[in-house]
């Protein structure tokens, strides 16, 4: 598989469907990693760069607004489609669910672009992701 590999997050766009708007989800500069291993399971943490710890209720929340995690098997679905069975989440509505994604690979960078959907940032309205991914290893 192609896609096997320990991946540093390059950029996360969410391409807002009702107005073609892209917007940095996590700004300009994002940290993340997605680990994908040859046993079909994955894990991913995303947050924006620069955080500072919280100090109450108010910036626990802030913090929550500033990152993702999920993680669980996935399945192949032809050349460019993987979908991930959530098993655990930064979002409770999202355990128990199927996640696709379409991808490519060009050489040692990950594109992938999720199906529309909507994200908890945005209540309301509809989108897509748009990752981009760095290879840092190979398992």
């Amino acid at each position: 598989m192609k896609i096997v590999g320990t991946w540093k997050l390059i950029t996360l766009q969410f391409v807002l469907t009702d107005t073609g708007e892209c917007r940095d989800m996590y700004g300009a500069d994002p940290l993340g990693y997605l680990f994908i291993t040859p046993d079909k399971r994955m894990m991913t943490v995303v947050t924006s760069k620069g955080r500072v710890s919280s100090d109450g209720e108010s910036g626990d929340a802030a913090l929550f607004r500033t990152m993702m995690a999920y993680a669980g098997p996935f399945r192949l679905e032809g050349e460019d489609q993987f979908i991930t069975e959530v098993e655990v989440s930064w979002h409770p509505g999202w355990v128990g669910t199927e996640q696709a994604r379409t991808f490519s690979v060009d050489g040692d960078v990950l594109s992938i672009t999720s199906t529309e959907t909507q994200h908890p940032m945005f209540p309301g309205r509809k989108g897509r992701g748009v990752l981009k991914w760095q290879r840092t290893s190979a398992f």
